[in-house]
Formats: structure tokens, C-alpha cells, sequence
């Protein structure tokens, strides 16, 4: 009976994996497939094909394309070849991609500015800014095809900026003519928003950006430190080159504000009131009128609110010492 038994069981595991290997072979439906070349075979869509698995049944998506086929079109398309037992379990559309090398717009940019930059002395390739008639678009070529796009020719216009390029790229057909205008650049300090008339500017307010160089005058500024700490003489515009004559040091003495007028000479320093008739930054000369003796002075802006009058003569520091009631009055060592 043990015998008997056994023998059974082992029947059975034979019986299961002959079922089995046979079910691994026959044929299946894929879900996806990726082909080379303009045709769709046999083998690209079925698993376990066998001997039609050469066979041509549909032309292959556009290079990189993408295209879906209802699996009842798949069965037609099958049905001459006798594929016994072909499954298409639950599948309602199997999806076919068509092999390609994608060359990116920005490849054939490269190629386009490193020539203007060898030929037409534009400076580095980096710094040359193209524009193109016609947007640039990825070409698609056989995976096969390994060679590089080259410039078969090239024609530029220094004072239009116009160009004119004749693109060469292995497997397509024909010569890809190219139009557009290529300037060289340069990178440019410019705002972030509109700064006021004596508001200082930040590094958070800086921003850089290219500009053709044509349009550059020669005193743009092309180092944000040269902006940072400064402020605008008059009220700044963003997303605008900045210019050195456009900025100046901040005004730490506004125009009517009082301020404190110190009078030097070799041995004295006397402080008295008085009154800014201009606005200055540091280091800056104006006018400041003493407010005790109504009279104007010119004087160097020292600190926030402090002008130094230097190397008055004596008899002045008498008179404006006589005019004020309680002068602040230091004898130097």
C-alpha cells in the first residue's frame, strides 16, 4: 500500500510539472515592447513566437514615439500565423516604443555657439546667447547611428547678429537648416525690485542676469560687491543693468536735519548747534548753517549726524565761541 501510494505521488508530480514546463511555453501576449527598426515582428509582442517570431506584422512607431495597439488588432494581425494557444489574459492594448539616440536641443546650441566662438571671435561658447526663428525641437535618431551632429556650414552677420546654419545629423535624411541671431554676453548686476532714491541696497536685492554686450555702457557694473552698501541717486527700476554713475554712498546727513558742527584748529575742537542744508554721505563736503549765528559753513560729514569744519582760524573760533550761550569747549594737551 506505502508502495502504491508513493508511486502516486510521484506520478502526480511529474503529470504537474509537465503541465507547468508546458504552460511556460507556450505563447503569451506581451504588455510591452520595444522595437529597432521600422517594423513591428511577431517576437516583439509575443513571448515564445517559435519560428514566426521574424515575422513583420506592423510598422513601428516614429523614432522615440510611443504608440498603443488594442489587442484585438494584435489578435487579427496573428490569426494567419497559427499561434496555438496565444494568451492575452487580461490586456486591453499593448504598447510599442520605437528605439531611438534623442540628440537635445541644447546639444545642438553647443555645437552652434562653439562654432561662432572659434570662428567669429565671440568670446567663450558660454557666453554667446542664441536665439532660433524656430523652436528647437529633440531629433530622434537609430540607436545605431553613434556620430555627433556636426556644422556642415555656417554663416554669421557681426552686425545683425543674424546667423544662418546648415545642421548635419547621421540618419535623418536630409541637412537641418537652422536661423536665428547669436550675441555675446556678459553677466550684469541688476535688482530685484525698485529700490527709493537713497535706500541702501542689500545683497538680497541684487540679482545677475545676461545681457548682450552691445548694450552695455562702460560703466556697468558687473560685480554685485560693487552694489552692495551703496544706494541709488534716484530711484532704481528692477531687472535693469546697474550703472556706477546711478549709485552713490548712502546719505547719512538729510537736507534739514540738525546735526552737531565741530570746529577744529591745531589745539581747539568747539561743538555747536546747527542745521544741514543738503543732504551727503560720509566723507561728503556740504553746507550747514550754525544756528546760533545764523552763519553758513562748509564742513566734511564725519558720522551720522556730525560735520567737521578743519582749519579755521582763530579769530573765527573767537567769534562763533561768543555767540553761543553754552558751547561744549576742549583745550587740546
Amino acid at each position: 500500500m506505502i508502495i502504491r501510494i508513493f508511486v502516486l505521488v510521484v506520478s502526480f508530480i511529474l503529470i504537474a510539472a509537465t503541465l507547468a514546463k508546458a504552460q511556460e511555453g507556450r505563447p503569451a501576449l506581451r504588455a510591452e515592447a520595444t522595437v529597432t527598426g521600422g517594423l513591428v515582428r511577431i517576437g516583439d509582442l509575443v513571448e515564445n513566437a517559435g519560428v514566426v517570431a521574424n515575422a513583420p506584422v506592423f510598422r513601428a512607431p516614429g523614432l522615440g514615439d510611443t504608440g498603443n495597439v488594442p489587442v484585438s488588432q494584435v489578435l487579427e494581425a496573428l490569426r494567419a500565423h497559427s499561434l496555438i494557444g496565444l494568451e492575452a489574459g487580461s490586456l486591453t492594448h499593448v504598447s510599442v516604443t520605437r528605439a531611438s539616440r534623442a540628440i537635445p536641443p541644447q546639444e545642438i546650441e553647443t555645437l552652434i555657439t562653439s562654432a561662432l566662438a572659434k570662428e567669429q571671435n565671440l568670446g567663450d561658447a558660454k557666453d554667446i546667447s542664441l536665439s532660433f526663428d524656430r523652436a528647437l525641437r529633440t531629433v530622434h535618431v537609430e540607436p545605431s547611428f553613434t556620430e555627433p551632429a556636426r556644422i556642415n556650414q555656417l554663416r554669421y552677420d557681426a552686425r545683425s547678429g543674424r546667423f544662418d546654419a546648415m545642421i548635419e545629423i547621421a540618419g535623418v535624411a536630409a541637412n537641418s537648416r537652422l536661423f536665428g541671431s547669436a550675441f555675446a554676453t556678459t553677466e550684469v548686476v541688476t535688482l530685484t525690485r525698485s529700490v527709493a532714491r537713497g535706500e541702501i541696497i542689500k545683497a538680497g536685492d541684487i540679482a545677475v542676469q545676461r545681457v548682450s554686450r552691445a548694450r552695455l555702457s562702460s560703466d556697468t557694473i558687473t560685480d554685485p560687491e560693487q552694489a552692495i552698501g551703496l544706494a541709488p541717486r534716484a530711484s532704481a527700476a528692477p531687472d535693469r543693468p546697474l550703472r556706477t554713475a546711478e549709485l552713490m554712498k548712502p546719505e547719512i546727513v538729510q537736507r534739514g536735519e540738525h546735526v552737531t558742527i565741530t570746529y577744529q584748529v591745531p589745539g581747539v575742537t568747539l561743538s555747536v548747534r546747527g542745521k544741514a542744508t543738503e543732504g551727503g554721505a560720509l566723507g561728503d563736503s556740504i553746507d550747514v548753517v550754525n544756528v546760533q549765528s545764523n552763519r553758513t559753513l562748509r564742513g566734511t560729514i564725519t558720522g551720522r549726524g556730525e560735520i567737521a569744519v578743519i582749519s579755521m582760524r582763530p579769530r573765527l573760533i573767537a567769534s562763533a565761541d561768543t555767540s553761543i550761550n553754552n558751547p561744549s569747549l576742549t583745550a587740546g594737551k
